[in-house]
């Protein structure tokens, strides 16, 4: 094994219980960011049910079938409750849970896909590190059994024509049709039962394109609609922006503080954001969807600041693909009301996924291609449709990537942050090249954000009640 510098020492800074287990059985170890990675990462889930608590192994590149887990088991094992997690990995002074199957005293199991031979990288228990360890170290304990419960996480085709909206509507009616008795209708909206476009929305979607469209025009429109005025001058009035002074009207809003670029756009993500309920079961640990929303989009707006002038794409479009970049959700739980707790659970259950990875196993759709293909049968902005529908996609580089760039950057550095949920993976090189940022400047954009976090709470609890 190549031992360096790094190799394990007194002052390694790997959390004392895991230097302690792996002492005892004589492994040698290396501390690497995630990013210098090299061997497969090897997970550790935490589940439970009425008997107690387990912790599943499995590689990172596959995903836990809870449905394969309980029949083999006879138990009803589901994601162990935030509480429970939190409590274990304070006992044994962890951030993150080792793939290490005697390190905290529980019953393990073992995915049968694990590697055995080679090296391996699994949490160092340290956020944002790893070890790398022979994979003949991952199970000591001669009690841990091995199980078939996972499945292979498929590759992404990307497809960088507009004609994708086609195909994704046939893979939503597909998908519509199978999992409900309701008839594919013409129309993508009535396919999906979703309630009509709200009147204010359709009204924005065409004053966007009234060529003599100003301020007076748009105060004019929102102030027709009381909760969306209170919702803007809200927003304007919040310590986020620093206004001076009290914001009196739309308008002042708009003039003063906000702009009439972000006024248009924000009027349009918060009138489309509600027109669906929030879901009555929600995942655990998720942050909820309009602080999500309001995080998202707060981060995009920084970052689009930060890029050099001539780069920059639309501010307030921008804006807008971030406040909705998350509006598949609402749609999936919408549409498929029996299969989203599916979901749930399974998102609970493989916290080393992203999201949409369960859903194309469930549904054979996901959330960005749904809200995408919904969105732009609703004629809003191809940059808004494609920005959402390639938001995951780290290596788009189609027609208004810059949108599709800005959110995937921002939801990755907010992942790491901590501050919503998903797999902390490494930032590609190719995201800031394509924006033509820095990581310091990344950075920095965070930091605001995380530095007026309480202001963009006070926003979205406004928008949730």
């Amino acid at each position: 094994m190549d031992n360096t510098a790094e190799d394990m020492k007194p002052n390694d800074p790997t959390p004392i219980a895991v230097r302690q287990y792996l002492s005892r059985q004589g492994v040698e170890t290396r501390l690497i960011t995630r990013k210098d990675a090299r061997h497969p990462v090897v997970e550790c889930v935490l589940l439970a049910d009425s008997l107690g608590k387990v912790a599943l192994l499995l590689p990172a590149d596959r995903m836990l079938d809870l449905a394969a887990l309980r029949q083999q088991t006879g138990r009803q094992l589901a994601a162990a409750p935030l509480a429970e997690r939190q409590q274990l990995l304070r006992k044994h002074g962890l951030q993150e849970l080792p793939a290490l199957d005697g390190l905290c005293g529980v019953e393990a199991l073992a995915d049968q896909h694990l590697p055995t031979t080679g090296e391996v990288c699994i949490q160092s228990g340290l956020r944002g590190q790893l070890l790398q360890l022979p994979a003949s170290a991952l199970v000591a304990d001669a009690a841990t059994r091995q199980v078939d419960v996972t499945v292979a996480v498929p590759e992404i085709e990307l497809d960088y024509e507009l004609s994708l909206f086609e195909m994704d509507r046939d893979a939503i009616e597909q998908s519509v049709g199978r999992f409900t008795a309701k008839r594919i209708r013409q129309r993508l909206e009535e396919t999906l039962e979703i309630p009509p476009l709200p009147a204010t929305a359709q009204e924005i979607i065409r004053l966007r394109v009234d060529p003599s469209a100003d301020i007076s025009k748009l105060s004019a429109l929102v102030e027709r609609d009381p909760s969306l005025a209170a919702q803007v001058i809200s927003w304007a009035s919040s310590s986020y922006y620093a206004a001076p002074g009290s914001v009196k009207s739309v308008q002042d809003a708009i003039v003063r503080v906000l702009g009439y670029d972000l006024v248009m756009n924000l009027s349009l993500g918060l009138a489309l954001g509600k027109t669906l309920q929030m879901p009555e079961d929600e995942p655990q640990g998720f942050a909820p969807y309009w602080q999500e929303a309001v995080y998202t989009a707060a981060v995009v707006a920084e970052l689009h600041s930060a890029m050099p002038r001539e780069a920059r794409p639309s501010f307030g479009l921008a804006y807008l693909t971030g406040l909705l970049s998350n509006f598949g959700y609402l749609v999936l739980a919408h549409v498929f009301k029996p299969h989203f707790s599916t979901c749930c659970r399974l998102w609970e259950a493989n916290p080393h996924l992203d999201p949409r990875v369960v859903e194309d196993h469930v549904l054979g759709i996901n959330r960005d291609q749904i809200a995408a293909s919904l969105l732009n049968s609703w004629s809003l902005p191809g940059e808004v449709c494609l920005g959402i529908r390639h938001a995951s996609h780290t290596d788009y580089y189609g027609l208004h990537s810059d949108y599709a760039n800005l959110v995937c950057l921002s939801t990755r550095l907010l992942r790491r942050a901590g501050l919503v949920a998903g797999p902390r993976v490494p930032l590609e090189p190719a995201l800031f090249a394509n924006l033509q940022l820095t990581p310091v400047a990344a950075r920095a954009a965070l930091t605001k954000v995380q530095d007026g976090q309480d202001s963009l709470d006070a926003l979205a609890r406004g928008m949730e009640s």
